[in-house]
């Protein structure tokens, strides 16, 4: 309760959600609020302005527009939570082996971080996705995996940090389990700022899978994401601006909306910045 109304306070964080539930509300509700069948043709319409009945016009098949950048909600919001889920679970396992028993293992982790961290995270994308078959849970697997060094890194500072307290001090004397004092007693206090990175996290998992369903190698039509309808967009820019627009709008609202959210956490749970912005 404390954090709601903290969030309510900070004005990125509440326009961050301000700009986001929309999107969950659209993600949740598909099937009740989309005007039409998001995978059904009409080829009476093809190409149809936006009008009373295809406010956001139609596509290349007579799709509605609209009905697709709604159901295109859900790959965003599926491809982000999933994505960014493996990344942190894979972080904060490694991180956390990392810095609670430095030494060897410590060396190991950060060098396999560091090798991974020369690759250029999209073209590692690319290069793994031409070897798989083009699907939404290829995209969310291959992004997660990809994306957990930086999350490792921080999880490793925190437990560098957390680990000479007097409290970590005393479970040791008590002979508790280093995986009891792993994840019982490091872990929760070092999370506050694995909150922050999560949440941006999400923001760029959807503007990789866009850039992969615009290049083709992404979500599969008939499946409606925004990067898909961005991908037909571009062959027909000049008498169908409503196929860009809107897709365009919406990744960039929800990708502002989570970056928001990620700095005004940022602020919360940072108490530096917090007692700086006093």
């Amino acid at each position: 309760m404390e954090l709601v109304q903290n969030i309510a306070r900070n004005k990125l964080a509440l326009t961050g959600l301000i700009l986001l539930i929309p999107m969950f509300l659209c993600a949740f509700l598909a099937p009740m609020i989309a005007p039409h069948n998001p995978v059904e043709p009409d080829l009476k319409n093809v190409l149809a302005g936006p009008s009373f009945s295809h406010p956001f016009g139609t596509d290349i098949l007579g799709r509605d527009v609209l009905a697709r950048v709604i159901y295109g909600s859900r790959v965003s919001l599926l491809v982000g939570f999933v994505s960014v889920g493996i990344a942190t679970l894979i972080g904060l396992v490694l991180g956390a082996l990392s810095g609670y028993y430095g030494g060897v293992v410590d060396e190991v982790i950060m060098r396999f971080v560091d090798l991974m961290m020369c690759f250029p995270t999209f073209f590692l994308i690319l290069a793994v996705i031409a070897f798989l078959e083009p699907s939404i849970w290829n995209i969310m697997v291959v992004i997660g995996l990809t994306s957990w060094m930086g999350i490792s890194r921080l999880v490793r500072a925190e437990f560098l940090s957390i680990k000479s307290k007097e409290f970590v001090m005393a479970a040791k004397a008590q002979g508790l389990s280093n995986r009891k004092i792993i994840f019982s007693h490091i872990l929760p206090n070092a999370l506050a700022p694995v909150y922050v990175v999560a949440t941006l996290g999400v923001g760029g998992a959807i503007l990789t899978e866009s850039a992969l369903s615009f290049l083709g190698i992404g979500v599969q039509p008939p499946t409606a994401s925004w990067g898909n309808i961005l991908a037909q967009a571009k062959d027909n820019i000049e008498i169908a601006w409503w196929l860009s627009l809107y897709p365009g709008i919406a990744i960039f609202l929800t990708v502002m909306g989570y970056n928001l959210l990620g700095e005004g956490l940022s602020d919360l749970l940072d108490p530096r910045r917090r007692y700086a912005n006093k």
